[in-house]
C-alpha cells in the first residue's frame, strides 16, 4: 500500500494553527462556541423557553439556565427518540448512545445530532491524528490501516423509524465517511455485530492477514482481541503479526491498570500510545505531547464548558465557573453545552486543571462510586438492586459490602471482587453469587455486554468478610460513627486491599 502520510501531513498539521488560539484567547473561543450554540437552537423548545435569542454573554447564559442532570432531560430526549423534533436541537435527531448509569437503572440515550457527528465527534478524532502526527513526525500512520475496535447497535429496542441507538462507537462507524472505511478494518458487518462470541474470531481473521499501523478502541477490549490474534498466529509479539503497528488510541477507561500488559505484547521501539477523553456525550481532549498525560481540552468543538469545584457538587447552589476563570490545580466536575442538545449538562466526570495557556486536564474520576475498569460503567444503584435482589431469593442478610476490580493477569480475563459482610449468610454461595451476577446484568446493559462469553470480564468472585470488618476499618481510618460508611464500589483496589489485609492481621479461629 502507498504511504500517504507525506501527502496528508500538512492538512491535518494545519488544524494545530487554529489551535494556537487556545493559547491567549481561550476566553473568545469558548464565548464563540456558546454563541454558536445557542443561536443555532433559538427556535427549539427549550431556546424559546428560555429565550436563547436575547442571550448574547456568559452572564446572560449562566443567569438564565439550570444545571441539568440526565433524569432532569430525559422526557426532552425520550421525545427525540420517538420522533420529535425541534425539542433540544433543531431538527430530528436519528441517532443516539446508549449507556447505563442513572440513579433510576434505566439506560440513557444521549443525541448525536448531525452538528454533533461533524463539529465533535469526527473533528476530535482528526484533532487526534493531527496531534500524534505533530509529537511524532517519523510516523508512517496513512502506509497501512487502523483498525477501529466498536460496539454495536441495540436491535431489540421498539424504535421510532430510522432511529439507531447503540454505542458510540457503532454509531460512528456507521456516519463516518465513506472514504475511511477503504484505511479502515475490519468491515462495516463485522465491526457491528452484536454476539461477541462470534465477533471476535472474525476480528482476528479480518486483521490478522492485514497491514496495521494504528489501533482506536477500549483497552480492556482490544487487550483481548490482540491476545486472540497472538493464540491465532502462534507469536508472541502483536509487532510479529503487524510489524508497522507505531499507535493505539486508547480511551473510553484508564490505561494505566493496562500498560504493562500491554508493553509486554509490544516491540516498544516502534509503539506509542495517545489518550483520549471521548465520551458519549462527546469528544472533549487529546494528549498533545508525550512529556505528560495530560490532555488539551478541545475548545472550538461545538463544546461549551463550564466548571463546578468538587466540594460544592452537592450544594443546591454551586459556584459554576467558565473557563476563563479557572484555576490549576483544581478539580471540578465538568458541565457542558454541546451541539446533540446537552445544556448545562452534569457529565458526571471530574477533571483536574493540570495547566493553564493552554488549558490540560486529566480524568479525576466520577462524581459517584463506580466500577468502570473495563468499560462495564457499574453504579453502586445497579449493586444494590441486584444485591437486594439475590439476598432475597437466597435468604440472604447483607449488612456491609464493597467491590474492586481484579485486573486480568496472565491472559486471564479481568473480574470482580465482592467483600460481603453478612448478618445472615445464604446456604449456597455460589447460587447467591450466580444470582447477583445475573441481576447485575439485567440492571446494567454496559456490565452484561462486558460479561458476555466471559470474553472481557469472567464473573465476579466472592470474599466473606468476618462479622464487624467494617466498622474495624472505619475505626482504623478514624472515622467510625455518624453517616460514615465504606464506599459500596471503587475503580481502584485501595480500599479493599487494606481489608483484606486488615483480615489477614485478625487471629485465626
Amino acid at each position: 500500500m502507498i504511504d500517504f502520510t507525506p501527502y496528508l501531513r500538512n492538512h491535518f498539521l494545519g488544524r494545530l494553527q487554529e489551535q494556537t488560539r487556545y493559547i491567549d484567547h481561550a476566553d473568545a473561543v469558548q464565548q464563540g462556541e456558546l454563541v454558536r450554540l445557542v443561536e443555532k437552537a433559538a427556535l427549539t423548545r427549550i431556546g424559546r423557553k428560555y429565550d436563547f435569542s436575547s442571550i448574547r454573554t456568559y452572564r446572560q447564559f449562566a443567569s438564565t439556565l439550570p444545571l441539568y442532570s440526565y433524569e432532569d432531560l430525559r422526557p426532552q430526549i425520550m421525545r427525540m427518540v420517538n420522533g420529535a423534533t425541534d425539542e433540544l436541537w433543531p431538527g430530528r435527531c436519528m441517532n443516539f448512545a446508549q449507556s447505563s448509569g442513572t440513579s433510576s437503572g434505566r439506560s440513557k440515550y444521549i443525541p448525536i445530532t448531525r452538528e454533533s457527528f461533524r463539529w465533535n465527534h469526527f473533528q476530535g478524532s482528526s484533532d487526534v491524528v493531527s496531534h500524534y502526527l505533530n509529537i511524532n513526525p517519523e510516523s508512517r500512520i496513512f502506509s497501512g490501516k487502523a483498525f477501529i475496535l466498536g460496539g454495536s447497535f441495540a436491535n431489540n429496542l421498539q424504535l421510532s423509524r430510522g432511529v439507531r441507538v447503540g454505542d458510540l462507537s457503532a454509531n460512528l462507524i456507521e456516519n463516518m465517511n465513506p472514504l475511511a472505511n477503504l484505511v479502515r478494518i475490519p468491515s462495516r458487518s463485522i465491526a457491528l455485530m452484536e454476539d461477541w462470541r462470534e465477533k471476535l474470531p472474525l476480528l482476528v481473521e479480518a486483521s490478522i492477514g492485514q497491514n496495521v499501523t494504528n489501533l482506536s478502541g477500549v483497552p480492556s477490549w482490544f487487550l483481548t482481541v490482540i491476545r486472540e490474534v497472538l493464540k491465532k498466529s502462534g507469536k508472541s509479539s502483536i509487532h510479529e503479526v503487524w510489524p508497522n503497528l507505531e499507535v493505539f488510541f486508547h480511551g473510553g477507561i484508564a490505561f494505566e491498570p493496562y500498560r504493562q500488559q500491554y508493553e509486554d505484547l509490544c516491540d516498544m521501539s516502534k509503539m506509542h500510545f495517545l489518550d483520549t477523553y471521548n465520551a458519549s456525550e462527546g469528544f472533549f481532549a487529546v494528549q498533545s505531547d508525550w512529556d505528560s498525560e495530560a490532555m488539551l481540552l478541545l475548545l472550538d468543538v461545538g463544546v461549551f464548558y463550564e466548571f463546578l469545584p468538587v466540594e460544592e457538587s452537592d450544594s443546591e447552589t454551586p459556584e459554576v465557573y467558565p473557563i476563563w476563570e479557572i484555576e490549576k490545580g483544581r478539580t471540578y466536575e465538568l458541565i457542558i453545552t454541546a451541539a446533540n442538545g446537552l445544556w448545562r449538562y452534569r457529565v458526571g466526570d471530574t477533571v483536574t486543571i493540570e495547566q493553564l495557556n493552554p488549558v490540560k486536564i486529566t480524568i479525576a474520576g466520577r462524581t459517584h462510586s463506580f466500577i468502570n475498569a473495563f468499560g462495564e460503567e457499574l453504579m453502586v444503584h445497579n449493586a444494590d438492586h441486584a444485591i437486594t435482589k439475590a439476598s432475597q431469593e437466597t435468604g440472604a442478610e447483607v449488612l456491609n459490602y464493597t467491590a474492586a476490580p481484579v485486573y486480568s493477569i496472565s491472559g486471564q480475563s479481568g473480574h470482580h471482587q465482592w467483600l460481603i459482610e453478612f448478618a445472615r449468610e445464604p446456604q449456597d454461595m455460589a447460587r447467591f453469587m450466580q444470582l447477583l451476577d445475573q441481576h447485575l446484568r439485567e440492571f446494567n446493559s454496559d456490565y452484561d455486554a462486558k460479561r458476555t462469553g466471559d470474553i472481557f470480564l469472567a464473573p465476579p468472585t466472592l470474599v466473606v468478610a468476618p462479622m464487624g470488618l467494617f466498622d474495624r476499618w472505619l475505626a482504623s481510618t478514624g472515622k467510625l460513627g455518624g453517616q460514615r460508611k465504606v464506599p459500596r464500589l471503587n475503580n481502584n483496589r485501595d480500599i479493599i486491599d487494606q481489608m483484606l489485609a486488615l483480615i489477614e492481621s485478625l487471629p485465626k479461629q
